[in-house]
């Protein structure tokens, strides 16, 4: 009988206790294995095309046919600012401290009301094909005629662009 009790007491500590964890030990050394045989898991092909893909969405930002720049961003940002009640008052012609190698700098002055040059800056960001915000500046200027002196606000917006490869 006593050998009879041991046996059905090691049969019952092996399905509560030691099978759970002899499964356990046998997936270690699987995954171990595993493991050894890869060569590096610290390179992952998923995570560098999602970042690689992100890189390219955010150059996209900056990318502009500069050629076409007066053509077609002129015309794009005009519309966003007609949409605002805001008038393109000046495109200036390219100033060469403004153009690197690495991108260009184009300066455009509008003319409004605060609240509506506000939104403008807003709107800026959005559309696609003019080149990135890079700064804003909303002045007060007074011009003086002969017999009379007019305040305006004029905001001046530096955009940032990659000339598009051809």
């Amino acid at each position: 009988m006593l050998v009879a009790a041991t046996v059905i007491i090691l049969i019952i500590c092996y399905q509560l206790a030691f099978k759970r964890t002899i499964e356990a030990w046998h997936i270690n050394r699987q995954l171990k294995t595993k493991m050894s045989q890869s060569s590096d898991l610290s390179i992952q092909p998923g995570y560098i095309e999602r970042k690689s893909a992100n890189l390219n969405h955010i150059l996209d930002l900056y990318k502009v046919d500069t050629l076409n720049f007066r053509n077609e961003a002129v015309s794009k940002i005009s519309s966003i600012a007609e949409a605002e009640n805001v008038k393109l008052a000046e495109v200036p012609n390219q100033d060469p401290t403004y153009h690197i190698a690495e991108f260009t700098i184009q300066r455009l002055n509008f003319e409004g009301d605060y609240p509506s040059l506000v939104k403008t800056i807003g709107d800026l960001p959005h559309a696609k094909g003019i080149g990135i915000l890079r700064s804003a500046i909303i002045k007060k200027v007074e011009s003086h005629t002969t017999n009379d002196t007019a305040t305006k606000l004029v905001l001046q917006v530096y955009l940032e662009m990659i000339e598009a490869q051809k």
